[in-house]
């Protein structure tokens, strides 16, 4: 991504009201503001931009309306580097997202610092653990990430040997962001101590640039390794500036794929047909009100496939037929008047709703006999809704600046009962308030908290019925100060509280008993443009973080967790097109057993550093190298071994003719076909992938 920065004049235009101004320059006019005062103003903020396109010169252009004088050109790499903030998040776009064709959420994001994948090149056995926290090789998940779709929360269910069942397209989004740790949870959720994953869908609005007709994006691509294929048509439409719609259909299908050796990987052939409807209607003085609806679903089936998707228990359970069907249903009402900036209200219901069926297929096990029911012969559901009603307000007391959000939630989850997932209801009313406060120039504190309380019921096995309640007030607070050259330094801390489960409604002890953590970070950034050359950029962000967890009941013979780390985020990037970008997560953690003793976290997750070097030429051709380094782990005598990948990728847009439309993908991931196995993961990661792709928009 390059930055240009356009520099025009403000110029009058006749009309029929006689010589006036555009309004978006003519308070630039009445000020005096000088052609070289704007641009100077200009270049260092849009060069904090997180996502600015190419063309946007032309487009300024043309809005301005103005005399068209020149553009400056800052280097940018991939990806943004948030140093404008303290707390640690790292977003993908969409054209980083439709760049490396992954096949899951997982996959996506395995390239952030903090955040280890586990079987993330499938849909079905995969997981997301961030800070050593999240996805196991037993349960799907430890509920210690959150995971949002449009505000709606996934994958979120403790399902025995199944996984975290977040079934959905990566190319349905507009967005992928991951905020790691506890800090910055509170408005979305309690517990929350290894991070949350934020998914945001594509908006017609973002195919059509804001203006209205009517468009078709189609992407098509392929990878050797497993025959992998998907197809992803978009129709976006904007009849007026007031009405906008999408629809998209992605299917995505794979064959067995193979590791390093050129082994078959098991269990990891699946197909995945997706689609997604968004509207929305804006309404009222200078569109202040807006409707918003969409409603997305993902299905997969598997026929005569193990029960333990993660592939750990030597096929004891033996194989079932298991069709998965996920849905995400968001309705929301927004109100931002332009008179005031202290009302920016949000009311938004979210239903995630998910059905697995599935039937055993008679076996035999050598160890257990006849198996298959009452555990793997069990289908289950689990929905849960949530009421949402958010306000951010900008406003000043005194010399005072403040960002406030606060805001009401009624979370309702309803689970069928089955075999190894207990059913019953959890239903939680939650109340947050986080405020961001500029006390003087460059300083920014920004205290935030969470009230939460939970209602757990359900039937229990001897046929009676339980109920058991709890709350908590939970909260931290980060700072940030950042000199006048671009250098700042950071610091938070922050206290969270997992509320029990409905899995835990036959232990007494664990339904009274909230799990706490307590976490603390700090760090430095650097950003600043023209350090070796003119308008070259530099930026890095370093964040050590320490973690404990205390009353566990989430970890069997496990009392407490001790986690520290550190995560480190860099980029430089010159105007003539080279880049590179750098992050890398160390950490280390210990567990105290219930018995006392000390020992190495057993879900700890490799030191790993990754490395990209680019080059852009113009807006044609952007080719790069990747490389991931691995240590060895090595937890209590058992060495999980290191490993080094290196992938190459490169797109091309000829923009020429009617290839203009046309963007061309290619990539070599794995390229010296090496065999390893991450750690965490419970499979080999795959062996030499060709992928290609290509997408069109007109």
């Amino acid at each position: 991504m390059r930055i240009t920065c356009t520099i025009l004049t403000a110029r009058q235009h006749s009309g029929s009201g006689g010589n006036t101004l555009r309004p978006d320059l003519r308070s630039a006019a009445t000020l005096g503001v000088s052609v070289l005062a704007l641009a100077s103003i200009a270049a260092p903020s849009l060069a904090r931009a997180q996502d600015t396109d190419e063309r946007s010169a032309e487009q300024a252009r043309e809005k301005a309306d103005g005399e068209f004088l020149g553009t400056i050109d800052i280097g940018e790499s991939t990806r943004a580097i948030r140093t404008d903030t303290a707390t640690p998040i790292t977003s993908i776009n969409r054209e980083e997202i439709e760049d490396r064709q992954a096949n899951t959420i997982a996959e996506l994001i395995d390239s952030i610092p903090g955040v280890t994948i586990v079987n993330g090149s499938t849909p079905i056995g995969s997981g997301i653990n961030i800070r050593g926290f999240g996805a196991t090789g037993t349960y799907g998940t430890d509920q210690k990430v959150l995971v949002l779709v449009d505000g709606a929360t996934n994958g979120s269910e403790e399902l025995y040997r199944i996984g975290t069942q977040l079934f959905t397209d990566p190319l349905l989004y507009k967005s992928a962001s991951v905020l790691r740790g506890t800090v910055g949870s509170f408005e979305y959720g309690s517990g929350v101590i290894g991070g949350t994953v934020i998914l945001e869908t594509s908006d017609a609005y973002d195919y059509l640039g804001g203006k209205t007709g009517f468009t078709v994006n189609q992407n098509l691509s392929g990878a050797s390794n497993g025959g992998g294929f998907a197809t992803s048509t978009t129709l976006a439409a904007m009849p007026s500036e007031n009405v906008e719609f999408l629809a998209n259909y992605s299917y995505r299908t794979s064959g067995n794929q193979e590791d390093g050796h050129g082994e078959r990987i098991e269990n990891s052939a699946f197909s995945l047909p997706s689609f997604l409807v968004k509207g929305a209607v804006h309404f009222g003085a200078d569109n202040a009100h807006t409707l918003k609806a969409s409603f997305s679903q993902t299905t997969t089936a598997e026929r005569d496939k193990p029960y333990d998707s993660f592939g750990t228990t030597g096929g004891v359970f033996g194989n079932v037929d298991r069709d998965t069907k996920s849905r995400n249903l968001v309705v929301g009402y927004y109100y931002e008047p332009l008179g005031t900036d202290a009302i920016n209200l949000s009311l938004v219901y979210t239903r995630a709703q998910q059905d697995i069926e599935q039937s055993y297929i008679p076996y035999s096990s050598p160890v257990f006999g006849e198996v298959g029911t009452p555990v793997t012969d069990a289908d289950q559901r689990y929905v849960t809704s949530k009421v949402t009603l958010k306000n951010a307000a900008l406003f000043a007391t005194g010399s005072v600046r403040h960002n406030l959000r606060v805001g009401l939630e009624y979370i309702d989850k309803d689970r069928l009962d089955a075999s190894s997932a207990p059913g019953g209801t959890d239903r939680r009313m939650a109340a947050f308030a986080v405020d961001e406060i500029g006390l003087f120039r460059g300083f920014t504190v920004t205290p935030a908290v969470r009230w939460e309380t939970s209602n757990v019921k359900g039937e229990l096995d001897d046929g009676s019925n339980a109920s058991y309640t709890n709350e908590g007030l939970m909260g931290g607070v980060s700072a940030r100060y950042e000199l006048p050259f671009g250098f700042s330094v950071f610091g938070s801390w922050a206290k969270t509280r997992s509320m029990p489960i409905i899995d835990d409604l036959e232990n007494v002890a664990y339904m009274n008993q909230p799990e706490k953590s307590r976490s603390w970070e700090a760090g430095a950034a650097f950003d600043r443009t023209g350090i070796f050359t003119p308008n070259d950029r530099f930026a890095i962000k370093a964040n050590y973080y320490d973690t404990d967890l205390t009353d566990n009941t989430s970890y069997s013979g496990v009392a407490e967790v001790y986690l520290e780390g550190v995560e480190i985020e860099a980029s430089y990037a010159t105007p003539s097109g080279f880049y590179l970008d750098f992050n890398g997560n160390i950490v280390s953690g210990t567990q105290l057993s219930t018995g006392g003793a000390l020992s190495d976290w057993g879900n700890l997750p490799q030191n790993t550093y990754q490395l990209a070097l680019g080059k852009r030429f113009g807006d044609h051709l952007d080719v790069r190298w990747e490389g991931v380094l691995a240590e060895d782990l090595d937890t209590d005598g058992t060495v999980e071994q290191g490993y080094d990948v290196h992938n190459l990728r490169a797109s091309f847009s000829p923009e020429v003719g009617f290839l203009k439309f046309l963007t061309f993908r290619v990539s070599v991931e794995n390229i010296f076909d090496t065999y390893y196995v991450p750690a965490l993961a419970t499979r080999p990661a795959l062996g030499r992938n060709f992928k290609g792709a290509v997408s069109v928009q007109f």
